[in-house]
């Protein structure tokens, strides 16, 4: 799922026209002919999450890592159903800059999709770093602290309209992402802490 997302976010980046992946955020893909492709990636991730959150559940007995895994799938699924404003000049046509007011629906996104998922994503990093052992304890604390000061990177870009805002998002991104694939892969392969 995370493998597919991101793989997903870097091609429909390439190949949308007026589309920048250095500059344009990966929800923006959300937008114009192809957005159903982007909403359907997230909702697959979210689904995706959910099921890890099951699994680490079941492999950590971590209610409460389990729980902000889940809270983190609820932010995929908001991002999936609710799209971003139009805005950045993408899709083509649309206004360089934000309107004085987003649409609810956009604050819904910007809001449960980003900072709220986030957080709880870097919840479940810290409450599952206390059940796992040695190199995977520090790996996971430090996901957690690299996440965290990517998302703050992030959020000051888009404020900004810096020219980087994609590029540091998809950087968020991958941190993140690689660590839920490869903590998946180490559970399946050798369950517990």
């Amino acid at each position: 799922m995370a493998v597919v997302f991101f793989a997903v976010l870097l091609i429909e980046g390439m190949i949308q026209p007026g589309y920048d992946p250095i500059y344009h955020t990966g929800s923006e893909l959300e937008l114009g002919q192809r957005g159903w492709i982007q909403r359907a990636n997230f909702l697959l991730m979210a689904s995706g999450v959910f099921a890890f959150a099951v699994g680490i559940d079941r492999t950590l007995d971590t209610a409460v890592g389990a729980l902000l895994l889940a809270i983190f799938g609820f932010g995929m699924l908001v991002a999936g159903v609710f799209a971003p404003d139009a805005v950045r000049g993408y899709p083509p046509g649309a206004p360089a800059k934000a309107p004085a007011k987003a649409t609810w629906q956009h604050q819904v996104h910007s809001v449960v999709g980003g900072p709220i998922a986030l957080f709880a994503l870097f919840g479940a990093c810290l409450a599952l770093a206390g059940q796992l052992q040695g190199t995977w304890r520090w790996y996971t604390v430090l996901t957690a602290a690299v996440g965290l000061a990517m998302t703050m990177w992030t959020a000051m870009a888009y404020q900004k309209d810096a020219a980087h805002t994609g590029l540091v998002q998809r950087g968020l991104i991958f941190v993140c992402w690689s660590w839920i694939v490869v903590l998946g892969i180490r559970l399946i392969a050798s369950p517990g802490p």
